[in-house]
């Protein structure tokens, strides 16, 4: 008999409940289409489900025509973005998740204080260039432990470092170590950048790969908090896959296996993953235990451009 653990908390966080409820709800309240500035979340059934409800992904403010309905995803842009898109005189719904912006707010910060700042993420990811986008001139990007040695900096002695939220925590850490051995007199942020749901998948990946023969994360390959997920099973010894859809998994990867841990990076639909638990209860007969390591109450408001809206309809109609 197969047992299947199903990890939890897994699957949507509060930033992609948020961005995917704006964007819904920027639908409803103006109609197709609307445009998204890149993906809403990096996931490929959440954005084709939105592209067959008439939303427009575009990965340049120039494909938008002036004055348009624009949404800006969860990842976060640049001031120059920003900049560009009241320019043009779209009509700008910020899903921003609150976690990302605090990140940008702590550039700023940093910034204006004189520091180098050195974020600590992986290059062409959408948060990462639009954080360094508040301060191209003063931050240095560092993707690995092994980068510390040679970064090449001006004013040691006024370094910050950053990270981007959804990075493996305990590779964060190494980095976050070599630098400090480095750079004794580095600034911290004054709370941790890696995101609470980021954190809290990874905890429940380590905890339930130790008793695996195999785990499968559900997420899309452009997912940066679902790929370390899978990098954390494989490298506790793990074999671990990374897939969209229960249709993706290859028999051969559970061949021999006695038990399977099934987890969801944070933009991973839950239909997604019980379509997985339904096909391996079926192929296998298997047998279900949810296992949780704590219970997530984190909500994010829907943007205050929405809720304005939202209130001014009400009151119209109450009248």
């Amino acid at each position: 008999m197969v047992r299947i653990i199903l990890a939890r908390p897994r699957g949507f966080c509060a930033g992609v409940n948020m961005a995917i409820d704006t964007l819904e709800t920027a639908l409803d309240l103006f109609g197709p289409p609307v445009y998204v500035y890149h993906e809403i979340v990096h996931n490929k059934h959440v954005v084709e489900r939105f592209r067959a409800k008439g939303a427009i992904f575009v990965d340049s403010l120039d494909d938008a025509p002036d004055g348009s309905n624009f949404v800006f995803s969860a990842h976060g842009v640049s001031p120059e973005v920003r900049r560009a898109a009241s320019a043009r005189g779209l009509n700008v719904i910020d899903a921003t998740c609150p976690l990302v912006t605090k990140v940008h707010s702590e550039a700023i910060r940093f910034a204006r204080q004189g520091h180098t700042i050195l974020l600590i993420g992986h290059e062409g990811h959408d948060e990462i260039v639009g954080t360094m986008g508040e301060a191209p001139g003063q931050m240095r990007l560092v993707q690995s432990a092994a980068e510390v040695a040679s970064l090449a900096v001006d004013g040691a002695g006024s370094l910050a470092f950053l990270s981007q939220t959804t990075l493996s925590v305990d590779d964060a850490n190494q980095i976050v170590g070599r630098l400090r051995e480095r750079f004794p007199e580095i600034v911290a942020p004054p709370s941790e950048d890696i995101c609470y749901a980021t954190q809290n998948r990874q905890e429940a990946v380590r905890q339930f790969a130790a008793e695996a023969d195999v785990v499968l994360v559900l997420g899309s390959q452009n997912s940066s908090n679902s790929k370390r997920l899978a990098e954390i099973a494989q490298e506790l010894g793990v074999p671990a896959y990374l897939v969209d859809h229960a249709s993706e998994v290859d028999p051969a990867w559970l061949d021999g296996a006695e038990c399977i841990a099934v987890t969801a990076g944070a933009s991973a639909p839950e239909d997604v993953v019980q379509d997985c638990i339904a096909l391996l209860c079926e192929r296998f007969d298997a047998t279900v235990e949810e296992r949780s390591i704590r219970d997530e109450d984190m909500h994010f408001q829907l943007p205050v451009e929405l809720r304005r809206l939202m209130n001014r309809r009400a009151a119209a109609l109450a009248t």
